[in-house]
């Protein structure tokens, strides 16, 4: 009886610590809700380009559709935030007519409906609106970038955003007139469009992806 007793009670405590422990998930800021995910073509050699050039606006998608371009506040601090790490990186910013090494899209991507989407397979519905006629690439295409690394995949069921930047190779498009993506940044969560998390999330991109450099 005793020893039934002992084992009641340790139970019972056990029971009231589990009880008394927060879930972390529920009190996280929204900083740290946010997740990072950074792709890249693996067989390219990042110090073989020294010059980029970035879009000017934000590329706008709702459900797998391109709705447009922005240039919305967080937009403007997005495209700034890139300029400045590029530039920290070694790399030169020229503009999109004097033949760039690489070119820099940053696009605001939402999805309202039950499914699984997947990173970086988003580039098989999102490819098009990367018009290669804004670099002065006029009768080339993109090529789907799927084959140089696994793909990322999330589940969602109510109206979500991400933020992506990818980066393309301009310097070798003419080899086969296609322009091949080399290196895609997501980041998903709480107040990922807020103009002061801008920076920072920029920043972690390049913080996961220390090969992006000229020499």
């Amino acid at each position: 009886m005793k020893n039934i007793l002992i084992m009641a009670l340790v139970a019972g405590g056990i029971t009231s610590f589990v009880a008394c422990q927060k879930d972390p998930l529920k009190n996280l800021t929204p900083a740290e809700s946010r997740i990072y995910v950074t792709n890249f073509d693996s067989t390219v050699n990042f110090t073989a380009f020294k010059t980029f050039s970035i879009a000017d606006s934000v590329g706008y998608f709702e459900d797998n559709q391109a709705v447009g371009k922005d240039i919305s506040e967080f937009d403007a601090a997005a495209i700034a935030a890139v300029k400045a790490a590029m530039q920290a990186r070694g790399f030169q910013l020229v503009n999109r007519t004097d033949s760039p090494d690489l070119g820099i899209t940053v696009s605001r991507i939402y999805s309202t409906s039950t499914g699984i989407m997947s990173y970086p397979g988003y580039w098989d519905s999102y490819g098009g609106y990367y018009d290669p006629y804004y670099w002065g690439y006029s009768g080339y295409d993109y090529y789907d970038p799927t084959y140089y690394g696994p793909n990322y995949y999330t589940t969602y069921q109510v109206t979500q955003g991400a933020l992506s930047v990818d980066m393309l190779n301009l310097k070798d498009a003419a080899t086969d007139n296609i322009i091949r993506p080399v290196w895609s940044g997501i980041a998903r969560g709480t107040g990922v469009f807020s103009t002061s998390a801008a920076e920072g999330e920029i920043n972690a991109f390049f913080d996961q992806s220390p090969y992006l450099v000229t020499n």
